[in-house]
């Protein structure tokens, strides 16, 4: 009887995890509410607050990233062959390098709106591309994709496709070059020399 209770309440709670993991467009179309909502009530961010606009893309973007994972698909194989250490110096470097390019992101933000596109994922994905829209006046709309995977107790982004440019491919392909050349540890003092000119850290 006790072994039977503790496996009900074992699959109980598996079954309740499960279902307290937010679906995917769920997660970008909150996050996207919260930041927008966030953007046209706080004057200093319209204004152009550097510092309000970075500490708002990382408390509300960047959590949603998971990094390990976009670091590996930009690295490619140069991430196989990289130290630890080189590892952590550049997810630090290319988590801030992303910080800046959504604060700029925000800073542009003028009352633009995001169209959700239905989303199509079938039963047990571990992967999924959320489809939006920003919906502009006087422009045509910009397609903006998010790559999601499942993690354990939640979904992460791993990338972004920008009107059919994918944000690993394109850094990719930047860095496999400037790897090629000089190697991943000139890469990762070009990018820490580049973050500490912004004044991000």
């Amino acid at each position: 009887m006790i072994k039977k209770f503790f496996i009900t309440l074992s699959l109980f709670c598996f079954s309740t995890a499960v279902f307290a993991i937010e679906a995917p467009d769920e997660l970008v179309k909150r996050t996207a509410d919260d930041v927008l909502a966030i953007v046209k009530s706080d004057t200093d961010i319209q204004a152009g607050d550097q510092a309000k606009i970075f500490a708002l893309a990382e408390e509300k973007i960047l959590p949603n990233f998971n990094f390990e994972r976009v670091s590996r698909l930009v690295l490619g194989k140069n991430w196989t062959r990289a130290t630890e250490d080189q590892k952590i110096a550049f997810q630090a470097e290319f988590r801030t390098l992303l910080l800046r390019t959504y604060a700029t992101a925000l800073s542009k933000y003028k009352n633009q709106e995001i169209e959700f596109l239905p989303l199509r994922m079938v039963d047990g994905a571990k992967t999924v591309s959320v489809k939006t829209k920003i919906i502009q006046s006087g422009a045509q709309p910009i397609a903006v994709d998010y790559s999601l995977a499942r993690e354990v107790d939640a979904w992460k982004v791993y990338d972004i496709v920008i009107e059919a440019v994918s944000l690993v491919t394109n850094y990719r392909g930047q860095f496999s070059q400037e790897i090629r050349q000089n190697g991943l540890d000139s890469l990762i003092k070009k990018l820490q020399d580049k973050n500490a000119a912004a004044s991000v850290k």
